[in-house]
């Protein structure tokens, strides 16, 4: 059975940007709902002692949607923090390449994570074939990974993620996650993404994170 993980921080630790109520609602019971969700549907199937990496990446349907947002909130959590920490030389001067400056590559990050329509999830990924870093927005419980691409930032733009604490204010909700990026965990992703590629994601989903 998966069980959902433990928050790296407390739930009060971050009233600026994200309140107690908020991870009441979307760590507590929405998060919750997927982890209960997937157990009850890979019950007497071919994934019923798959880990979580082969679900998300051989699965469809229902089946899919649950299991990729246990890994897409699983990610989430870890990529803020109660203060923002420093980002790694490498990673920091990989934005620059990619983006000509840290302060474009804010201005587009928040630029696409503002205007993704509907519900979804904004990106910064590290492209293995092209070895360079992407914005991509995805859809719903649509993840990168089931395109080859290695996650190293997320943030989630469903309603439910910031409309207790900002209503409808989409933008005030990102930019108060942009002051609370851990960017020593989006560091340790992309040096690992170089390192290991797919195998990083694999590894974060079924060892880092949880097991089953």
């Amino acid at each position: 059975m998966f069980e959902l993980r433990k928050l790296p921080y407390e739930k009060d630790s971050m009233n600026d940007f994200l309140s107690p109520v908020t991870f009441d609602y979307h760590y507590g019971k929405h998060h919750q709902t997927y982890v209960n969700n997937l157990n009850n549907l890979i019950k007497d199937t071919e994934f019923a002692n798959s880990d979580l990496f082969d679900i998300i990446t051989k699965s469809s349907g229902g089946l899919f949607n649950n299991a990729a947002q246990v890994y897409n909130h699983d990610f989430y959590w870890d990529c803020i923090a109660p203060q923002t920490n420093a980002m790694s030389d490498e990673l920091s001067n990989a934005l620059k390449e990619n983006f000509d400056s840290l302060e474009a590559f804010k201005e587009k990050f928040l630029s696409s994570a503002t205007t993704l329509f509907g519900s979804g999830w904004c990106w910064l990924v590290f492209d293995i074939a092209s070895k360079k870093l992407e914005i991509v927005q995805t859809s719903n419980a649509q993840t990168p990974i089931t395109n080859n691409k290695v996650p190293l930032l997320v943030v989630d733009v469903w309603e439910h993620a910031y409309y207790v604490d900002h209503k409808n204010a989409r933008a005030a909700y990102l930019e108060k996650f942009y002051q609370h990026i851990n960017w020593n965990f989006v560091s340790q992703a992309y040096e690992w993404a170089k390192k290991e590629g797919m195998n990083s994601v694999r590894f974060y989903i079924n060892e880092f994170v949880r097991g089953k």
